[in-house]
């Protein structure tokens, strides 16, 4: 029979009596174990209103020990579903986003230029300068800016109408700068010019005033109407006009203005205010205009190609730095073009010229 300080079960063989007390105290059983998890409250506590004098240790030790395996899983998880966002993200901005293209930029070509001189066939007509426009092609002309309306504007497949009007905006006003202003004409002034060309092009626009060249690239009359200030002077400052304005979206960057005027002006000699001595003088000039979207908002465009006609003024092969008119009462002189040897390389050295029509002279 057990004692009373022997365990239920008696006491385990191979353990000699001997040692009982030795190693009672470490022999739990179960009831121990479970009775071990619970803590008595201390005395403060005890005066509370607690209905239990024992609580359980693992919670009072640590509280909230038991959600921190949770809270941390659920933070890990966050920030795994962060991750996923971020890459799917990253990648549909890959796949959508456009690959980089650098920006469109045209350089300018140089003015391509043809300018003819027209000889009168016969006398200049002289009278003053209602006359000569009232019996003239140019009577029904209109008058100034006025003379060179806008068309319609309408969207093409890459600009806007209001885009499109921006274009032909500049290019009538370049017509205006360069073939009715009074400064212009008279050789004071071509800044009002060359501030709306495209800066590709300013380097040839100084050449040409500079040295100017018949070959093709460097006449001044290709750029703008001018007269030679101490021979002509403006009999009438408003100057007669028509003529079309078109455009064309030539590619998706770009739209082209083409525009074909004649422009008719009265003239006299420099220094004689006699209105009866004034003549007509007539240019047209075709000009293909390239505009750009950088071109568009700076007001500026590249001029294309421009092809000048005018007259009555003498053929000659010497490069002008202005228009050579004729006036009332002077003749063409008789000038067998230059010679061409087709063996020296280089710009052609004979100069075009052609005959003025009777037709385009006031009726007498």
């Amino acid at each position: 029979m057990a004692g009373r300080g022997d365990p239920p079960e008696g006491t385990p063989e191979g353990t000699p009596d001997g040692g009982e007390d030795e190693f009672r105290s470490v022999v739990f059983d179960e009831s121990f174990v479970r009775a071990a998890r619970l803590q008595e409250f201390s005395a403060q506590e005890r005066m509370g209103h607690h209905s239990h004098a024992v609580r359980r240790r693992d919670l009072a030790e640590k509280p909230g020990a038991g959600s921190l395996t949770p809270r941390r899983g659920s933070v890990q998880a966050l920030l795994l579903v962060l991750v996923v966002v971020v890459a799917f993200g990253t990648a549909v901005y890959v796949g959508v986003r456009p690959p980089y293209r650098p920006p469109f930029t045209r350089s300018a070509e140089p003015l391509r230029m043809t300018v003819i001189p027209l000889a009168p066939p016969g006398e200049v007509p002289g009278d003053d300068p209602k006359s000569l426009l009232r019996r003239s092609p140019a009577a029904e002309f209109g008058t100034g800016a006025s003379g060179i309306p806008l068309p319609l504007a309408r969207r093409t497949p890459h600009f806007t109408e209001n885009e499109v009007m921006a274009a032909l905006a500049t290019a009538k006003d370049y017509l205006v700068a360069s073939s009715l202003d009074p400064d212009v004409l008279t050789g004071t002034e071509r800044r009002s010019v060359r501030v709306m060309l495209d800066p590709g092009q300013l380097a040839q626009f100084d050449q040409t005033f500079a040295e100017p060249a018949d070959d093709g690239r460097h006449a001044p009359a290709g750029w703008l109407v001018r007269f030679d200030p101490e021979k002509v002077a403006l009999a009438e400052s408003a100057v007669r006009v028509r003529g079309t304005l078109r455009f064309a979206e030539s590619a998706p960057g770009t739209i082209d203005v083409l525009s074909d005027h004649t422009f008719v002006y009265a003239l006299r000699p420099a220094g004689k205010p006699a209105q009866e001595d004034a003549s007509l003088f007539t240019v047209r000039r075709t000009l293909h205009f390239r505009l750009d979207r950088e071109d568009l908002p700076r007001h500026q465009a590249e001029l294309v190609t421009s092809e000048i006609q005018a007259g009555p003024q003498a053929c000659s092969t010497e490069p002008p730095t202005t228009l050579r008119p004729l006036l009332a009462g002077a003749r063409a002189t008789p000038q067998a073009p230059a010679g061409t040897d087709p063996y020296v390389k280089g710009p052609p050295s004979a100069g075009l010229c052609g005959v003025l029509d009777d037709s385009a002279q006031p009726r007498g």
